[in-house]
């Protein structure tokens, strides 16, 4: 399956865990778009079932792989000495 067809939590476009950004990201929409639709729907809906629908994707939708950028685990030097 294609990356670009896929769900993701973007690391790119978040704010809290990415899930906006990621939807925004599946859907080709600005994720500025997709935050502002998602407080008008969960102000519509007394916030509550919004907050829990966003706990539940937070969980269920995997983080975006960035392969070309490098992990967090591995450092500059890539000795593992610290100084």
């Amino acid at each position: 399956m294609n990356d670009s067809t896929r769900l993701w939590r973007s690391d790119e476009h978040k704010m809290i865990a990415g899930v906006c950004g990621g939807i925004a990201d599946f859907l080709g929409w600005t994720p500025t778009s997709v935050r502002v639709l998602y407080v008008l729907i969960s102000v519509c809906s007394v916030a509550f079932p919004g907050i829990f629908a966003y706990l539940i994707l937070w969980f269920v939708m995997p983080r975006q792989l960035n392969v070309g950028r490098g992990s967090p685990q591995t450092g500059a030097s890539g000795s593992g000495h610290s100084g």
